[in-house]
Parts: structure tokens; sequence; C-alpha cells
């Protein structure tokens, strides 16, 4: 008897259904992958291709999927356990809008173009049928479609990643605004007594972000040293509360040193703080945070623009977020001399890549004016050159 010869792994055809429909199929080792396709010739070239791709390992061959119900579980069973609380909420919230625009398509299917029309209906005001997003947040859900279509390409449900193949939209650089040094020393005068005085002051000479100030504990300052550690951040997160975290990076994990008068300052805070704590009796609830609520809890991130936008008013300041007093001490630090690492350092970026970013507009003029001292020291024409013997 004549034995049944055994398919070869890539074998394939080109046929025709009853429906008059054009169907591709190629023998993977254990079963056939079919597609439609619109001709005899598109079957053909799809199979060359699907041929080559399976000898190169790129074949995407998993199951067919929507878009949407893979993005949802690939965030829920595979990319969830590696995200903070406060990424993952967010990540959900991106998702939602891939979901609503695109989740009905085959991901196999999934094309460049739609990707790139998708951007730019998020990126178009709502009364022109858009979304109204900034581009920084297109971005965001540029990220977050680019890493789960890359655990696609991984698991072979597809072939290649179409966002590699598009564009987000440009971002733009925001407007840093950071308070002079007059600006800063009004903030301060205005603020004296203010149940905002330490937590304000601190931010504008360490840098910390209001995070990183409402996580700080006693236990993390040293009044002796007049030094704190950078260990946590705190947020508060719709229907999970006050959500801490450790630093992300171990630059974040810092220790700064700080000014005398900022010691003195946390000093007194103690005192007030103490006062405050027999006030509320039982009510207290003691976590040893140096920014409280009026009974030691968490103080409300979400309360602070309120009293901080009263004090920006009362000193005649623009309106400013509190995130600003983060870049004015780092502006105003390097305005003073400090070294732009040092600074680095000051802020737990973890790459002066990060720094210059952000902030290394200002160096041009205060290379400048470093460089003008030399007249008052070298200058044959200037003063600084009678002293030369």
């Amino acid at each position: 008897m004549a034995r049944s010869r055994r398919r070869a792994n890539g074998e394939g055809s080109v046929f025709q259904r009853k429906d008059g429909r054009w169907v591709m199929q190629i023998w993977l080792g254990d079963k056939y992958k079919q597609t439609y396709v619109k001709s005899q010739k598109e079957g053909i070239q799809a199979l060359k291709k699907a041929q080559q791709e399976l000898e190169q390992g790129t074949l995407a061959t998993g199951p067919r999927r929507k878009l949407g119900e893979y993005v949802e579980d690939w965030l829920e069973n595979v990319h969830k356990d590696k995200l903070r609380l406060s990424t993952y909420v967010k990540y959900k919230k991106l998702i939602k809008y891939i979901v609503a625009e695109l989740g009905n398509v085959w991901l196999q299917k999934l094309t460049p173009e739609q990707v790139q029309r998708f951007y730019t209906k998020l990126g178009k005001k709502k009364e022109d049928g858009g979304r109204g997003l900034s581009p920084k947040t297109i971005h965001e859900v540029h990220g977050v479609l680019h890493l789960a279509l890359k655990n696609a390409v991984r698991w072979s449900l597809i072939s290649r990643n179409v966002c590699d193949l598009v564009s987000p939209p440009r971002l733009v650089k925001p407007d840093i605004k950071p308070l002079t040094m007059e600006q800063a020393k009004n903030l301060l005068e205005v603020v004296r007594g203010h149940r905002l005085e330490t937590l304000l002051t601190m931010a504008l000479t360490t840098g910390m972000r209001r995070g990183e100030l409402l996580a700080l504990r006693w236990s993390d300052v040293n009044l002796e040293e007049g030094t704190v550690i950078v260990k946590h951040t705190v947020d508060y997160i719709a229907r999970y509360g006050y959500v801490e975290n450790e630093a992300k990076t171990e630059a974040g994990r810092r220790m700064i040193i700080l000014p005398a008068f900022v010691v003195d300052m946390l000093k007194k805070h103690r005192v007030q703080q103490l006062e405050l704590r027999l006030k509320a009796g039982d009510s207290w609830q003691n976590l040893d945070l140096v920014f409280t609520g009026l009974h030691g809890g968490y103080f409300n991130p979400r309360y602070m623009p309120k009293l901080f936008n009263k004090v920006l008013v009362e000193a005649g300041l623009p309106h400013i977020c509190f995130h600003n007093l983060r870049h004015s001490a780092a502006t105003l630090l390097l305005s003073m001399g400090v070294n732009i690492k040092m600074v680095q350092e000051i802020l737990g970026h973890s790459d002066i890549v990060v720094t210059l970013g952000i902030y290394g507009h200002l160096l041009p003029a205060m290379h400048e004016e470093a460089m003008s001292k030399w007249d008052d020291k070298l200058n044959p024409n200037g003063q600084g050159n009678k002293e030369v013997k």
C-alpha cells in the first residue's frame, strides 16, 4: 500500500471556496493557518511572505483576537504585576481610549494607518469630533499600545508591531516659570507662621516632590546632622485611598543636607505638631509623618492647591503649580553657582541628561557670567591685573 505523503512545515496553497472567496493556507506542523485574500495573485504573494516569516520565526501563529480584548487581558494578566498601583490605574484609563476607538479591530489586521488616524482623532478638539487630548497624553497612549503589541509579537499573535511605523504628535516642551530669588523671598515672608510654612520652605530649598514631602517621616530626619533621607512618596488614588511607594530609582532614594535655617524651622514645626497632637488626643493617627492632616494622617494632596493658591495671591505672585517649586529650587541653585551634577543629585534624577534636558537652557547665561569673571582677575586693562606681581 502506498503511504500518504507527510506534509512539510511551511507547505501551503491558495484556493477558492464555493462562496467565491480566496483563501491562503500554510501548514504549521500541527495545524493550518488560513487567511482570506482578495485574489489568487494576492494569495500567492501572501503565501510567499508567510513562508518567509515562518522561516525567520516571525510568523504570527497564535489565535485571532480583537485588539480591545487583547490589551485589557494583557494589562490585567500579564503586565499588572510589574506596575505600581498608580501606574496601573493610569494605564487602565489610557487603554479605555484604545478600546473605544480600535477595540473591535482584529489584532492581526491592525494597520499603521488605523493607528495614525486614531492618534489624530485623539488630538482633535471635541467640537471637531475628537477627544481633545494633549500631545503628552497621546504619547502615553502610544507607549501603552506599543508595549502591548510588543508582547503580542513575542507571543506570535502578530508578526510586527505597527506602532514602530507610526508617529505620535510632536511633544511641546513645557514652559517652566520658576520663581526668581526675590519672588522666593517674598513667598517665604508671606507664608511665615502659616500652616504651610515649613512645607513650602523645604520644597523651595530641597526641590523635593510633593509626594516625597507628604511621605516624609520624622525617622527619616536627623535634626542633629541637619539631613533628611528621601525614601518614599505618597499619593491619593480614587477608590484606593492613600498609596505609598518606595522611590522609583536608586537615585530617587537620596540624602539631602538641609540649610541651617530649615533645620531650625523643622525643630519649631515638631514642637507645634506635638502641641497639636496633645489637643487631638485619641483621635490622633500616629504615622510619624512630618507633614500631616489635622489629626496626624496624611496631608490631603488635593486640598494643598487651595491653600497654596491663597498664599500666592496674598504674595502677589503669578499662579504656579506646587511642582514649580521644585523647578524654582533647581533654577535658584544653578543661579547661585551650584554645579549641575550636584543639582541632579539633590533632585534625585537618575541621569544628568534628564537634568540637562530640563534646565540646560539656563547654562549658557551662567557660562557667560562665569567667563566674565576673568575680567576681574586677568584683564590687563582691568582692576584685577593690578594685583598680579
